[in-house]
């Protein structure tokens, strides 16, 4: 692969002792994957991307340009980070006050998509596949499959795994397919969830 040495991690980048690095995984320029951190098979680490010591990282990860997975961030298999997108570990962070005893985790669930920009404030979930719009400023629990867009971000829709806005209202008792996939998606007391998979 043009660019990058036979174990697919760039000559300029920075892996620490200590780092697990699944296989398949392409290492970009400039990275730094810092020694404790945990990089599952064949995912993507863009030009610029800082992953900390305590950072554990499924298989099949995209991570774009310019992101930095600080301590405390989880993400499953499949999560999609957009360009310069951001993660945070403090809450209340002062420059006079050390807090590295006060990390707060965030879990980004198998599937999810988080926009170009968009910032997750540290302490939440973002559920199964959601899907955070650019620019979003993410600071409560997402659900699963939640379409959320804004500053800070609400739920204007659904989106299917193929990254396809369903035809769903936000609330009620519903049935619905993906189009392009046949997956069926129900909809039960405002959590919607993937019920049958349409084979595509």
């Amino acid at each position: 692969m043009a660019g990058l040495s036979s174990n697919s991690i760039h000559e300029s980048a920075i892996v620490d002792d200590g780092a697990t690095i699944g296989e398949g995984t392409r290492v970009w320029h400039f990275v730094h994957v810092c020694a404790g951190a945990v990089v599952g098979s064949g995912c993507s680490l863009g030009q610029g991307v800082y992953v900390g010591n305590d950072v554990v990282i499924g298989n099949n990860v995209k991570i774009q340009n310019n992101v930095s997975v600080y301590d405390s961030v989880r993400l499953e298999d499949d999560v999609f980070c957009g360009p310069s997108m951001v993660f945070t570990n403090v809450y209340n962070p002062r420059s006079a006050v050390s807090r590295k005893d006060e990390y707060r985790e965030t879990f980004v669930r198998k599937g999810a998509t988080l926009g170009a920009n968009c910032t997750v404030v540290c302490g939440i979930e973002i559920g199964e596949g959601a899907f955070i719009g650019a620019g979003a400023v993410v600071n409560r629990d997402v659900p699963a499959w939640a379409l959320m867009v804004g500053v800070p971000a609400r739920q204007i829709g659904w989106m299917s795994a193929h990254g396809e806005q369903l035809d769903m209202p936000l609330h009620g008792n519903e049935v619905t397919v993906c189009p392009h996939t046949g997956d069926e998606y129900q909809l039960k007391d405002q959590v919607l969830s993937r019920v049958a998979s349409g084979g595509n």
